[in-house]
């Protein structure tokens, strides 16, 4: 399996010939979204969802689409492409198996609403929480997409969340708000203060899973 970090929350899975796309944000180039077979989508914030990409991407070449149903009201005409997923759902997805956890996004404050955010299991060993902190506790995750900077954590919070986790190896995930300055400050403090390889990959990056 190979893992392309995209911009921000968006991550790009290769296995035995499928492309699934996890994410592909107004922040994420669109070329990942290039052969998709399917895109998952935690929620319905641009940051995790380009409605215009997806749009023009399965116009040229049509891909299965799951995300929360509380998505479809955002996705103009891909609507009825959606497949609505539940918690603790299992599914296939580009011929990868797919689990479900979470159901709701992080606090932002308490005067903005708390809206549907799934956090996706990939071949039960990589992890992609969307915008939550929830930790998958029936299984050993090895490869932890670890969101380091948002609206809705903060550095001790993410911390505590990557070493509940505790994954073999993370990757930054939710950066695209950063500045060289913030990244190099969490960056050193997440390697400094977990027992986990952790790493922040530049977009476009590939590793092997």
């Amino acid at each position: 399996m190979r893992l392309t970090k995209y911009g921000h929350s968006c991550v790009r899975v290769e296995h035995d010939g499928g492309v699934l796309v996890v994410d592909p944000g107004v922040f994420s180039e669109r070329a990942a979204l290039d052969g998709a077979d399917a895109v998952l989508i935690t929620h319905e914030h641009p940051d995790h969802v380009d409605v215009a990409a997806l749009v023009e991407q399965h116009d040229r070449r049509p891909f299965a689409l799951y995300g929360p149903t509380s998505l479809a009201a955002t996705l103009d005409g891909l609507a009825d492409v959606l497949s609505p997923v539940e918690v603790g759902r299992r599914f296939t997805a580009a011929g990868v198996p797919v689990r479900a956890y979470g159901g709701r996004h992080a606090v932002i404050h308490p005067d903005i609403p708390v809206i549907d955010n799934l956090a996706y299991l990939i071949d039960d060993r990589v992890y992609h929480p969307g915008d939550s902190l929830v930790v998958p506790d029936d299984v050993q995750v090895d490869t932890l997409f670890l969101p380091i900077h948002a609206p809705w954590t903060k550095f001790s919070e993410s911390l505590d969340f990557l070493r509940a986790v505790a994954p073999r190896r993370a990757y930054a995930l939710h950066d695209g708000l950063l500045n060289d300055n913030g990244l190099t400050v969490l960056n050193n403090n997440f390697t400094r203060l977990s027992d986990v390889d952790y790493r922040r990959l530049e977009p476009g990056t590939r590793v092997d899973a």
